[in-house]
């Protein structure tokens, strides 16, 4: 399989492990993957995933063209029946998508090497972002005459400037770390033996916090994408309302009171 796992504490550490094909995904993989991570979501002891990829060189390059070429089966029947034997019909496209999982849960993508087309696509699905200092990033497709098909294109305006993000959409060129950091596509930048432990320590920090609360802030910061400012303020408040008397809301101002670390429980 090309999805390997480990625990770390709380956190699940996920890595695509093909680095001879640069990490590149067919569709029996990104079924893996999407299995891994029902697994850590229905996980209740697990808080934060890490996701990486095998070596060096890259992070994901994107669809294992060698291993996803098109097929007869109909746009409709496959994208309806997404795991089925098809790939050109619609099966990649439904299986790389990570929105449908519903994840409450941080997911930090710990980008060491290429993000292409879908591998970007992947990245642009979690919640955070770093990168070692050797990261690239691009949606290659319209050199292949596609488009990406995942959500590359809206998810990238909404990560980066309009205009940084059409001129990489429209020429399909790539962007070093330097440049990813530098319009807030990934948060930090670190060397590439360095990497997953920063991703760790990122995890530990989120993982210290109230569960209930990051799951509501993680629920929060995904639709308020899709909201008016006034309903999103709306449902900060109600996601406040929420937490206002849970056993951990009470723990938390009770441990800074008594100047203590808090215990919290997921109540």
């Amino acid at each position: 399989m090309a999805i390997d796992t480990e625990r770390h504490s709380s956190t699940l550490v996920i890595r695509i492990n093909r680095p001879e094909a640069l990490n590149a995904l067919d569709v029996a993989d990104m079924r893996a993957l999407n299995e891994t991570l029902r697994a850590f979501r229905d996980d209740s002891s697990l808080r934060v995933a890490v996701l990486t990829g095998a070596g060096e060189r890259a992070f994901c390059a994107g669809a294992d063209l060698k291993r996803t070429l098109p097929t007869r089966t109909s746009f409709a029947r496959s994208y309806f029946a997404p795991y089925e034997e098809s790939v050109d019909g619609g099966l990649y496209v439904r299986a790389i998508t990570l929105s449908e999982l519903n994840l409450t849960k941080p997911l930090i993508a710990a980008v060491n090497g290429h993000a292409l087309g879908a591998g970007m696509e992947l990245a642009l699905d979690c919640h955070l972002r770093i990168a070692s200092d050797a990261a690239t990033f691009g949606l290659p497709e319209p050199r292949r005459a596609s488009v990406p098909a995942v959500g590359g294109v809206s998810k990238l305006l909404r990560a980066v400037p309009r205009a940084v993000a059409l001129k990489m959409i429209l020429t399909g060129d790539r962007i070093g770390a330097a440049e990813a950091h530098r319009v807030g596509l990934v948060s930090d930048l670190v060397r590439p033996d360095e990497l997953v432990d920063r991703a760790l320590e990122l995890a530990d920090r989120i993982s210290a916090c109230g569960p209930l609360a990051i799951s509501s802030l993680v629920t929060l910061a995904t639709r308020s994408d899709d909201l008016p400012l006034s309903q999103s303020v709306a449902l900060e408040q109600l996601l406040w309302g929420v937490l206002r008397d849970t056993h951990d809301r009470v723990e938390g101002r009770t441990a800074f009171a008594e100047r203590r670390t808090p215990h919290y429980t997921g109540n």
